[in-house]
Protein backbone atom coordinates (compact mmCIF):
# COMPACT_ATOMS: atom_id res chain seq x y z
CA UNK A 1 0.00 0.00 0.00
CA UNK A 2 1.43 3.37 -0.99
CA UNK A 3 1.28 6.35 1.32
CA UNK A 4 -1.33 7.98 -0.90
CA UNK A 5 -3.72 5.01 -0.90
CA UNK A 6 -6.97 5.41 1.02
CA UNK A 7 -8.49 2.19 2.38
CA UNK A 8 -12.24 1.59 2.04
CA UNK A 9 -13.66 -1.14 4.28
CA UNK A 10 -16.68 -3.13 3.19
CA UNK A 11 -18.40 -6.45 3.66
CA UNK A 12 -17.39 -9.01 1.08
CA UNK A 13 -20.79 -9.85 -0.43
CA UNK A 14 -21.32 -9.07 -4.12
CA UNK A 15 -23.78 -6.30 -3.22
CA UNK A 16 -21.48 -4.75 -0.62
CA UNK A 17 -18.60 -4.78 -3.10
CA UNK A 18 -20.81 -3.18 -5.74
CA UNK A 19 -21.66 -0.41 -3.25
CA UNK A 20 -17.99 0.01 -2.40
CA UNK A 21 -17.18 0.45 -6.08
CA UNK A 22 -19.94 3.07 -6.40
CA UNK A 23 -18.40 4.92 -3.45
CA UNK A 24 -14.88 4.64 -4.87
CA UNK A 25 -16.02 5.90 -8.27
CA UNK A 26 -17.89 8.84 -6.75
CA UNK A 27 -14.87 9.90 -4.71
CA UNK A 28 -12.49 9.54 -7.65
CA UNK A 29 -14.81 11.62 -9.83
CA UNK A 30 -15.21 14.30 -7.15
CA UNK A 31 -11.48 14.66 -6.51
CA UNK A 32 -9.99 13.79 -9.90
CA UNK A 33 -8.28 10.67 -8.56
CA UNK A 34 -7.30 7.56 -10.45
CA UNK A 35 -9.16 4.40 -9.41
CA UNK A 36 -6.06 2.94 -7.72
CA UNK A 37 -6.03 5.76 -5.16
CA UNK A 38 -8.68 3.85 -3.19
CA UNK A 39 -8.06 0.30 -2.01
CA UNK A 40 -11.22 -1.73 -1.32
CA UNK A 41 -10.69 -3.88 1.78
CA UNK A 42 -13.27 -6.70 2.23
CA UNK A 43 -13.95 -7.59 5.87
CA UNK A 44 -15.88 -10.62 7.08
CA UNK A 45 -18.67 -9.76 9.55
CA UNK A 46 -20.60 -11.95 11.95
CA UNK A 47 -23.71 -11.36 9.87
CA UNK A 48 -21.95 -12.93 6.89
CA UNK A 49 -20.73 -15.94 8.88
CA UNK A 50 -24.06 -16.77 10.56
CA UNK A 51 -26.70 -17.52 7.94
CA UNK A 52 -28.97 -20.08 9.60
CA UNK A 53 -30.81 -17.83 12.07
CA UNK A 54 -32.84 -14.61 11.85
CA UNK A 55 -30.78 -11.47 12.40
CA UNK A 56 -32.95 -10.37 15.33
CA UNK A 57 -32.08 -13.55 17.25
CA UNK A 58 -28.30 -13.25 17.04
CA UNK A 59 -27.40 -9.65 17.75
CA UNK A 60 -29.30 -7.51 15.29
CA UNK A 61 -27.85 -4.95 12.92
CA UNK A 62 -24.57 -4.71 14.86
CA UNK A 63 -23.61 -8.02 13.26
CA UNK A 64 -23.02 -6.09 10.03
CA UNK A 65 -21.17 -3.15 11.54
CA UNK A 66 -19.00 -4.28 14.47
CA UNK A 67 -16.17 -5.71 12.40
CA UNK A 68 -15.98 -2.59 10.24
CA UNK A 69 -16.21 -0.36 13.32
CA UNK A 70 -13.30 -2.25 14.85
CA UNK A 71 -11.24 -1.87 11.69
CA UNK A 72 -11.92 1.88 11.70
CA UNK A 73 -10.87 2.30 15.32
CA UNK A 74 -7.78 0.12 14.79
CA UNK A 75 -6.71 2.20 11.81
CA UNK A 76 -6.87 -0.76 9.44
CA UNK A 77 -9.22 1.17 7.15
CA UNK A 78 -9.80 4.88 6.63
CA UNK A 79 -13.53 4.77 5.90
CA UNK A 80 -16.32 2.22 5.53
CA UNK A 81 -19.41 1.77 3.38
CA UNK A 82 -22.77 0.37 4.53
CA UNK A 83 -26.32 -0.16 3.41
CA UNK A 84 -27.82 2.36 5.82
CA UNK A 85 -30.91 0.28 6.55
CA UNK A 86 -28.51 -2.26 8.12
CA UNK A 87 -26.84 0.32 10.38
CA UNK A 88 -27.99 0.74 13.99
CA UNK A 89 -29.75 4.00 14.79
CA UNK A 90 -27.31 4.80 17.59
CA UNK A 91 -23.71 4.56 16.40
CA UNK A 92 -20.59 4.32 18.58
CA UNK A 93 -19.06 7.53 19.81
CA UNK A 94 -16.20 8.43 17.53
CA UNK A 95 -17.81 7.26 14.28
CA UNK A 96 -19.59 9.65 11.92
CA UNK A 97 -21.79 9.05 8.88
CA UNK A 98 -19.79 11.50 6.80
CA UNK A 99 -21.58 11.02 3.47
CA UNK A 100 -24.60 9.45 1.84
CA UNK A 101 -24.77 8.69 -1.86
CA UNK A 102 -27.92 9.67 -3.79
CA UNK A 103 -30.72 7.36 -2.75
CA UNK A 104 -31.77 4.57 -5.10
CA UNK A 105 -35.18 2.91 -5.55
CA UNK A 106 -36.70 2.46 -2.07
CA UNK A 107 -39.25 -0.17 -3.08
CA UNK A 108 -39.28 -3.89 -2.36
CA UNK A 109 -39.54 -6.33 -5.24
CA UNK A 110 -41.56 -9.53 -5.08
CA UNK A 111 -39.95 -12.55 -6.73
CA UNK A 112 -42.20 -15.54 -7.41
CA UNK A 113 -45.43 -13.73 -8.25
CA UNK A 114 -46.51 -10.62 -10.13
CA UNK A 115 -48.11 -9.05 -7.05
CA UNK A 116 -48.95 -9.78 -3.42
CA UNK A 117 -52.57 -10.38 -4.46
CA UNK A 118 -51.39 -12.92 -7.03
CA UNK A 119 -49.67 -15.15 -4.47
CA UNK A 120 -51.45 -18.48 -4.24
CA UNK A 121 -53.46 -19.14 -1.04
CA UNK A 122 -51.17 -20.27 1.75
CA UNK A 123 -48.03 -19.42 -0.21
CA UNK A 124 -44.72 -19.66 1.64
CA UNK A 125 -42.89 -16.33 1.44
CA UNK A 126 -39.24 -16.36 2.41
CA UNK A 127 -38.10 -13.44 4.53
CA UNK A 128 -36.37 -12.84 7.85
CA UNK A 129 -37.44 -9.18 7.97
CA UNK A 130 -39.98 -8.54 10.75
CA UNK A 131 -41.25 -5.53 8.78
CA UNK A 132 -41.82 -7.43 5.55
CA UNK A 133 -43.37 -10.39 7.38
CA UNK A 134 -45.81 -8.17 9.32
CA UNK A 135 -46.75 -6.13 6.24
CA UNK A 136 -47.39 -9.27 4.20
CA UNK A 137 -49.50 -10.88 6.92
CA UNK A 138 -51.52 -7.70 7.33
CA UNK A 139 -52.42 -7.83 3.64
CA UNK A 140 -52.61 -11.62 3.34
CA UNK A 141 -53.11 -13.41 6.71
CA UNK A 142 -53.18 -16.74 4.86
CA UNK A 143 -49.52 -16.50 3.88
CA UNK A 144 -46.84 -18.58 5.62
CA UNK A 145 -43.59 -16.81 6.47
CA UNK A 146 -40.51 -18.96 5.87
CA UNK A 147 -37.38 -17.42 7.44
CA UNK A 148 -34.50 -17.26 4.95
CA UNK A 149 -31.29 -15.23 5.04
CA UNK A 150 -28.25 -14.76 2.87
CA UNK A 151 -27.10 -12.52 0.06
CA UNK A 152 -29.21 -11.94 -3.03
CA UNK A 153 -27.85 -14.96 -4.93
CA UNK A 154 -28.34 -17.24 -1.91
CA UNK A 155 -31.96 -16.15 -1.44
CA UNK A 156 -32.77 -16.60 -5.10
CA UNK A 157 -31.14 -20.04 -5.02
CA UNK A 158 -33.26 -21.01 -2.00
CA UNK A 159 -36.34 -19.92 -3.93
CA UNK A 160 -35.29 -22.05 -6.89
CA UNK A 161 -34.73 -24.97 -4.52
CA UNK A 162 -38.32 -24.75 -3.33
CA UNK A 163 -37.66 -23.50 0.20
CA UNK A 164 -40.28 -20.81 -0.47
CA UNK A 165 -42.78 -19.90 -3.16
CA UNK A 166 -41.77 -16.24 -3.21
CA UNK A 167 -39.49 -13.74 -1.53
CA UNK A 168 -39.01 -9.99 -1.20
CA UNK A 169 -35.74 -8.19 -1.98
CA UNK A 170 -34.81 -4.52 -2.04
CA UNK A 171 -35.04 -3.03 -5.52
CA UNK A 172 -31.92 -0.94 -4.86
CA UNK A 173 -29.79 -4.01 -4.19
CA UNK A 174 -31.04 -5.82 -7.28
CA UNK A 175 -30.38 -2.75 -9.43
CA UNK A 176 -26.84 -2.38 -8.05
CA UNK A 177 -26.23 -6.00 -9.08
CA UNK A 178 -27.58 -5.22 -12.57
CA UNK A 179 -30.62 -7.42 -11.98
CA UNK A 180 -33.04 -4.74 -13.10
CA UNK A 181 -35.63 -7.17 -14.45
CA UNK A 182 -35.82 -9.47 -11.42
CA UNK A 183 -39.10 -9.34 -9.53
CA UNK A 184 -42.14 -7.08 -9.50
CA UNK A 185 -41.79 -3.72 -7.74
CA UNK A 186 -44.33 -3.17 -4.97
CA UNK A 187 -45.65 0.36 -4.48
CA UNK A 188 -44.62 2.11 -1.28
CA UNK A 189 -48.31 2.65 -0.53
CA UNK A 190 -48.63 -1.13 -0.25
CA UNK A 191 -45.33 -1.94 1.47
CA UNK A 192 -43.77 1.05 3.22
CA UNK A 193 -39.99 0.56 3.04
CA UNK A 194 -37.59 0.22 5.93
CA UNK A 195 -36.03 3.41 7.24
CA UNK A 196 -32.97 4.29 5.10
CA UNK A 197 -33.81 1.68 2.44
CA UNK A 198 -31.97 2.40 -0.81
CA UNK A 199 -29.38 4.64 0.87
CA UNK A 200 -25.62 4.02 1.04
CA UNK A 201 -23.80 5.51 4.03
CA UNK A 202 -20.07 6.15 4.30
CA UNK A 203 -18.53 6.37 7.75
CA UNK A 204 -15.18 7.42 9.15
CA UNK A 205 -13.70 8.28 12.53
CA UNK A 206 -15.11 11.57 13.78
CA UNK A 207 -11.63 12.82 14.64
CA UNK A 208 -10.39 12.25 11.06
CA UNK A 209 -11.17 15.73 9.77
CA UNK A 210 -9.28 15.18 6.52
CA UNK A 211 -11.36 12.12 5.63
CA UNK A 212 -14.57 13.86 6.63
CA UNK A 213 -13.78 16.75 4.30
CA UNK A 214 -13.01 14.40 1.42
CA UNK A 215 -16.27 12.51 1.95
CA UNK A 216 -18.34 15.68 2.25
CA UNK A 217 -17.72 16.24 -1.47
CA UNK A 218 -19.95 13.25 -2.31
CA UNK A 219 -22.60 13.78 0.37
CA UNK A 220 -26.11 14.02 -1.10
CA UNK A 221 -27.87 16.57 1.11
CA UNK A 222 -31.36 15.59 -0.06
CA UNK A 223 -30.75 11.94 0.82
CA UNK A 224 -29.27 12.93 4.16
CA UNK A 225 -32.30 15.05 5.08
CA UNK A 226 -34.73 12.22 4.31
CA UNK A 227 -32.70 9.46 5.92
CA UNK A 228 -31.99 11.48 9.06
CA UNK A 229 -35.73 12.08 9.48
CA UNK A 230 -36.42 8.34 9.19
CA UNK A 231 -33.61 7.40 11.58
CA UNK A 232 -34.76 10.05 14.07
CA UNK A 233 -38.18 8.41 14.12
CA UNK A 234 -36.59 5.01 14.85
CA UNK A 235 -34.55 6.52 17.66
CA UNK A 236 -37.64 8.06 19.24
CA UNK A 237 -39.46 4.71 19.05
CA UNK A 238 -36.46 2.80 20.44
CA UNK A 239 -37.01 0.58 17.40
CA UNK A 240 -34.50 -2.13 16.55
CA UNK A 241 -34.25 -5.08 14.17
CA UNK A 242 -37.08 -6.83 16.06
CA UNK A 243 -39.48 -3.94 15.37
CA UNK A 244 -41.88 -4.10 12.42
CA UNK A 245 -41.59 -0.45 11.38
CA UNK A 246 -41.82 1.20 7.97
CA UNK A 247 -40.64 4.77 7.44
CA UNK A 248 -40.18 6.86 4.31
CA UNK A 249 -39.47 10.57 3.88
CA UNK A 250 -39.86 12.15 0.46
CA UNK A 251 -40.21 15.64 -1.02
CA UNK A 252 -43.69 16.50 -2.33
CA UNK A 253 -44.70 19.95 -3.55
CA UNK A 254 -41.70 21.56 -1.90
CA UNK A 255 -42.21 19.93 1.51
CA UNK A 256 -40.67 16.82 3.04
CA UNK A 257 -43.33 14.34 4.15
CA UNK A 258 -42.40 11.57 6.57
CA UNK A 259 -44.77 8.59 6.55
CA UNK A 260 -44.41 5.78 9.06
CA UNK A 261 -46.24 2.72 10.31
CA UNK A 262 -45.98 0.38 13.28
CA UNK A 263 -47.19 -3.22 13.16
CA UNK A 264 -47.44 -6.23 15.38
CA UNK A 265 -45.41 -9.23 14.28
CA UNK A 266 -48.46 -11.00 12.86
CA UNK A 267 -49.72 -7.89 11.09
CA UNK A 268 -53.00 -7.93 13.02
CA UNK A 269 -52.31 -4.59 14.72
CA UNK A 270 -51.34 -1.58 12.68
CA UNK A 271 -51.12 2.19 12.90
CA UNK A 272 -49.93 4.61 10.21
CA UNK A 273 -49.42 8.36 9.98
CA UNK A 274 -47.53 11.18 8.29
CA UNK A 275 -46.11 14.58 9.13
CA UNK A 276 -44.49 17.52 7.35
CA UNK A 277 -40.86 17.81 8.42
CA UNK A 278 -40.54 21.46 9.40
CA UNK A 279 -38.04 21.24 12.26
CA UNK A 280 -35.75 18.95 14.25
CA UNK A 281 -38.62 17.68 16.43
CA UNK A 282 -41.01 16.66 13.64
CA UNK A 283 -39.99 13.00 13.54
CA UNK A 284 -40.36 12.76 17.31
CA UNK A 285 -43.83 14.30 17.03
CA UNK A 286 -44.87 11.65 14.51
CA UNK A 287 -43.51 8.88 16.72
CA UNK A 288 -45.57 10.25 19.61
CA UNK A 289 -48.69 10.47 17.47
CA UNK A 290 -48.29 6.88 16.28
CA UNK A 291 -47.81 5.55 19.80
CA UNK A 292 -50.81 7.51 21.09
CA UNK A 293 -52.95 6.10 18.28
CA UNK A 294 -51.69 2.54 18.70
CA UNK A 295 -53.64 0.01 20.77
CA UNK A 296 -51.93 -0.94 24.05
CA UNK A 297 -50.96 -4.37 22.66
CA UNK A 298 -49.00 -2.67 19.90
CA UNK A 299 -47.60 0.13 22.02
CA UNK A 300 -46.04 -2.32 24.46
CA UNK A 301 -43.93 -3.80 21.65
CA UNK A 302 -42.05 -0.51 21.63
CA UNK A 303 -41.56 -0.41 25.38
CA UNK A 304 -44.26 2.22 25.87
Amino acid sequence: MTAATIRLGTRGSPLALAQARLTRDALCAAHGWVEGRIEIVPIMTAGDRIQDRPLAEIGGKALWTKALDGALFAGDIDFAVHSLKDVETLRPAGITIAAMLPRADVRDRLIGATSIAALKPGARVGTSSPRRAAQLLRLRPDLIIAPIRGNVATRLAKLDAGEADATLLAAAGLDRLNQHDVGAAIKVEELLPAASQGAIGIECRTENETMRALLDAIDCKATRAAVCAERSLLAELDADCHSPVGAYAVMRDGAMILTAELLSGDGALHVKGAIVIDGPDSAAQLAKQLLEAAPPELRVLFGK
